[in-house]
């Protein structure tokens, strides 16, 4: 794991960029990078790539995590893979996050959506209220639970960043490639056999995303990391079963 491969110099040179220009520039710059729901005037279809490149520019833990990780776990995959191959395996971990992420939120959405609808809203009502709720609040509306309308409201105004989705598709590559390797948490420095490490961190994601009691901090896009990681190990699946599995693309 010692030395940084080609692909992923790159993209911690262009993570790096996207996050200081998002320090930088306007907050448009950032509103326009992010992934948000579809139905928000800010959403743009580019979003699915650009978002993997931007961070939570109010902290520096978000992108140094991402980088650590991006380059811990997948420095091993691209010596193996070559430059493209890892790249389109990045991507593809990256873009599956993204639609699982965003189907999620659909989810969130229209079961908000039919629920006030169902109290007496008219369509024309809840097109003007959403953009009145500001990020992270939601509103209280007699007749439907609290945890509905703030998945709603947080489905509808909370962008998505980060490119957690494909480094969470590089973890699963790496558990099946490296199975023994021995991994370790900060706040638990006990080494644990990659094949049951990176089962149970994508099982406590997907605790914390149906239950909503997030261990690892709040503000996290759960099925996000889900989505890398089921789409990392649909990939993986199949290279083994196909002549993918030995084939290098330079």
């Amino acid at each position: 794991m010692g030395r940084i491969t080609e692909a992923i110099k790159h993209l911690l040179i262009i993570n790096i960029l996207f996050f200081i220009a998002a320090q930088l520039l306007s907050d448009q710059f950032y509103f326009s990078m992010a992934l948000w729901f579809p139905e928000n005037s800010n959403f743009g279809v580019w979003q699915f790539v650009t978002h993997m490149f931007m961070h939570d520019k109010r902290t520096i833990f978000h992108i140094l995590f991402n980088m650590y990780a991006l380059w811990a776990f997948g420095s091993p995959l691209e010596q193996i893979w070559g430059k493209n191959k890892f790249l389109f395996f990045y991507f593809s971990a990256g873009l599956g996050a993204a639609l699982i992420h965003t189907l999620v939120n659909y989810y969130h959405f229209r079961e908000g959506y039919e629920a006030l609808l169902g109290v007496g809203y008219t369509p024309e009502r809840i097109a003007n209220l959403l953009p009145s709720i500001p990020p992270g609040q939601f509103l209280q509306v007699e007749g439907i639970s609290n945890d509905v309308m703030q998945n709603f409201a947080m489905a509808y105004n909370i962008p998505a960043v980060g490119a957690s989705g494909a480094v969470y598709g590089i973890l699963v590559a790496f558990g099946m490639m490296f199975p023994n390797a021995e991994l370790m948490l900060i706040f638990l420095p006990i080494p644990v056999k990659a094949k049951y490490f990176i089962p149970i961190l994508i099982a406590l994601d997907l605790f914390s995303g149906v239950t909503g009691m997030s261990i690892f901090g709040s503000g996290i896009a759960h099925f996000a990391h889900i989505g890398g990681a089921l789409f990392g190990f649909i990939m993986m699946w199949y290279w083994k079963r196909s002549q993918f599995k030995n084939n290098r693309w330079d």
